[in-house]
């Protein structure tokens, strides 16, 4: 039998790697960055919030005997989205890994929504992906040390949800999943990984709003596990795909979606 040198525990392990997350103020970048600091990283964290979100995330990180930085910036600005990735790795070290979290939902059916609500929407979940991307590519190509990246996109960017008056956002999800897609295959042979995630119905506390009961209830029976997704969960898959255990895996779409695309 041939020597095993596989170091199963390790495969997952980010000690040493930087890496930024857009929209770790809230919600699943928020869990997401916290997650990777669990597993080693240091973490550059990234939103336009101006509540706590973001130190709360810092002071978790913190806790985990791992360093963050954090950084209010708009995701629709290269120049900013330049200038944070220069930060990041002036206090952290050269940029590794990526998470691209930072996007918006809303709800209006096509004959009634002004042009100003969809642009805002796309220029957020569509331009603000491809701007973080190349941001951070940029980087990671600078030195020659490769990367990888995952970007957030839906569930909804593969189907179409019952009830739900969202083109233009379910638009932009199935196009972050084919801009990673596309991206994964430019920067193939040079050391760069573009995987996205799409999640399923999750209880972030955009979902979980008082008036939103009702509509939660119909989240809850349209999915075969019969639940929502915590953002926690959205944890694991992320980690995954950005860690040595994923090292064979680029231009993959991963459904988080408690069986949701298999009815």
């Amino acid at each position: 039998m041939a020597d095993i040198t596989l170091d199963a525990p390790r495969l997952f392990d980010l000690t040493g790697r930087v890496a930024l997350v857009t929209g770790a103020g809230s919600g699943i970048g928020q869990r997401i960055a916290m997650g990777l600091a669990q597993c080693g990283a240091d973490v550059a964290l990234l939103d336009r919030r101006t509540d706590d979100g973001l130190a709360q995330t810092a002071d978790f990180i913190a806790g985990t005997g791992r360093k963050s930085v954090r950084i209010a910036a708009d995701v629709t600005s290269g120049t900013a989205l330049a200038e944070a990735v220069t930060r990041a790795e002036a206090e952290l070290g050269p940029l590794r890994l990526a998470v691209n979290a930072a996007g918006i939902a809303n709800a209006s059916a096509c004959e009634d929504m002004e042009e100003e609500q969809y642009q805002t929407l796309m220029d957020i979940n569509m331009k603000g992906v491809w701007l973080s991307c190349r941001a951070e590519a940029r980087a990671m190509l600078a030195h020659g040390r490769g990367g990888s990246i995952v970007n957030i996109a839906s569930m909804s960017g593969v189907i179409v949800n019952r009830g739900l008056t969202q083109a233009h956002y379910n638009a932009s999800k199935a196009g972050v999943i084919h801009m990673s897609k596309s991206m994964a295959m430019e920067w193939v042979d040079r050391g760069i990984r573009v995987n996205s995630i799409s999640p399923g119905y999750t209880a972030t506390p955009m979902n979980t709003r008082p008036e939103m009961v009702h509509q939660t209830r119909e989240f809850e029976s349209q999915t075969p596990m019969q639940r929502m997704a915590s953002p926690d969960e959205m944890v694991g898959p992320t980690v995954f795909l950005l860690s040595d255990a994923a090292s064979y895996c680029t231009g993959v779409d991963l459904l988080v979606d408690g069986g949701f695309c298999c009815w």
